[in-house]
């Protein structure tokens, strides 16, 4: 009966609350993947041939692995410090899939010109 109960309150003042973070953080990082995505694209010059989609998952992608650097380098008291991280490395992410969109294309279009030309 007392492990039935305390496996009850461990469950209650543990698991839920750690599940309620990770969701939240997951939620938050979504959200602020859509900003810093589309500031990301702001700040890089020049047009870059990725849709919304990429954007915004880029932007998630920074908002992860830059508010994991910024904690884990500054610590969690420099928000803005980790802010800006956060839009560099969104930055980067959007560069990095506009190379790989660019590329893939410039392939294709060099692979129907072969099969036109032959």
């Amino acid at each position: 009966m007392i492990l039935v109960i305390f496996g009850v309150l461990l469950a209650i003042f543990v698991i839920l609350p750690l599940v309620g973070w990770a969701v939240w953080f997951f939620i938050s990082a979504a959200i602020s993947g859509i900003i810093l995505g589309g500031l990301a694209r702001l700040i890089i010059p020049g047009r870059q041939p990725i849709g919304i989609l990429a954007t915004v998952v880029s932007g998630w992608i920074g908002s992860l692995v830059g508010g994991a650097i910024g904690v884990i380098a500054l610590g969690r008291h420099h928000h803005f410090a980790t802010i800006l991280i956060e839009i560099g490395v969104s930055a980067v992410a959007v560069l990095a899939w506009s190379a790989v969109s660019r590329n893939s294309a410039l392939e294709s279009g060099r692979r129907r010109r072969r099969i036109i030309d032959v």
